[in-house]
């Protein structure tokens, strides 16, 4: 059991943290609808990630940490800023012009649009003429098919457990003007690009400052900087800004501690070991996850054009995860043959 745990803690890593993020959608969602400014929760999901993690970087991190240099500081500024900030805050943007259904579906484009940039700066190599290639290219659109699948196919209804009558209905969509929804698509897609780019941007960033905790607190504490400017220019009401112990800052704490905090470094984590598509693969579970702990919730109807969507999302996800252990051991086998092959010269 310990060698199997030893053996698969990426991937167990990597399923606490979609189990997060699906966390993440339900608080957003209930915080938001009670009326919270969206800017506001941004900045204050920062606040409570970099006050959690501060001291886990000061002690943990404090022999590992090397100089910083001010080329250095200014690389994680940007990366801050592009890959957390700006991804966040055109997130809670663009859901006031899409349904959250569509918004849910389109975070699945983060693994294909991350193998889109990590084979063009060539942190990922695309190697068609190898199987595992071809697995890695066929994995990113299979899932990316099966996330739209789930979206926008319905089929019949499934009437689990008896739950749904055949006058049950379903939440209706969002009645929003093709402008609009252009708008928010785009901007959705703007959103899970500068994420993308952020999981790409990781892996150079990690060769130059080793120290993980300290890396991730450091791009916390600019993103909290950054999303404080961007919600005081964008909500100047004082009252908007009041915490109370309620719902509302269960939900902030949650995603500032839990999500922005703790799956930040399993994500650097993750990336080191096993590079930024790794990472983005596993980004489907989270819209799996959600649906089904809403359909035993709240019940919600749960079509057949859903199943087949998450067995797309399943297959292709196991397609990717193939590919890329393929080509890690094939990467391991060559170079210890290359190894025995200069002892022996």
């Amino acid at each position: 059991m310990v060698n199997y745990l030893e053996k698969n803690k990426a991937c167990l890593a990597m399923i606490f943290v979609q189990l997060a993020y699906a966390g993440m959608a339900l608080f957003s969602k209930a915080a938001v609808a009670k009326g919270m400014n969206a800017y506001v929760f941004v900045a204050y999901r920062q606040v409570f990630a970099t006050i959690a993690l501060a001291p886990f970087a000061f002690f943990i991190d404090r022999k590992k940490a090397d100089p910083l240099s001010y080329k250095l500081i200014w690389k994680i500024f940007f990366t801050s800023l592009f890959g957390i900030t700006l991804s966040l805050n055109l997130y809670v943007y663009a859901i006031n012009f899409i349904s959250a259904t569509f918004a849910a579906a389109s975070v699945n484009t983060v693994p294909v649009l991350t193998f889109i940039i990590a084979v063009t700066l060539r942190i990922e190599s695309l190697s068609i003429r190898h199987f595992y290639g071809i697995a890695k290219v066929v994995g990113s659109a299979v899932g990316l098919s099966g996330a739209m699948v789930f979206a926008f196919v319905k089929g019949p209804q499934v009437n689990f457990m008896n739950w749904f009558t055949p006058n049950h209905k379903a939440t209706p969509s969002m009645n929003l003007g093709s402008k609009d929804w252009v708008k928010g698509c785009i901007l959705m897609l703007m959103g899970n690009f500068a994420w993308s780019s952020w999981l790409v941007m990781q892996a150079p960033l990690m060769k130059q400052y080793s120290a993980k905790i300290r890396l991730t607190e450091l791009q916390c504490f600019f993103s909290c900087l950054q999303s404080l400017v961007w919600a005081m220019a964008m909500e100047r009401d004082i009252s908007s800004w009041k915490l109370g112990w309620d719902l509302n800052l269960l939900s902030v704490a949650y995603c500032g501690v839990v999500v922005t905090g703790v799956t930040y470094w399993l994500q650097l984590w993750v990336v080191e070991k096993k590079g930024p598509l790794f990472v983005a693969a596993f980004t489907p579970l989270a819209l799996i996850i959600t649906a089904i702990i809403s359909m035993f919730l709240w019940k919600e109807i749960l079509h057949w054009g859903s199943i087949c969507g998450c067995i797309l999302l399943a297959a292709g996800l196991y397609c990717v995860l193939w590919g890329k252990n393929k080509e890690i051991k094939e990467e391991a086998t060559k170079e210890l043959s290359d190894s025995k092959e200069e002892i022996i010269l």
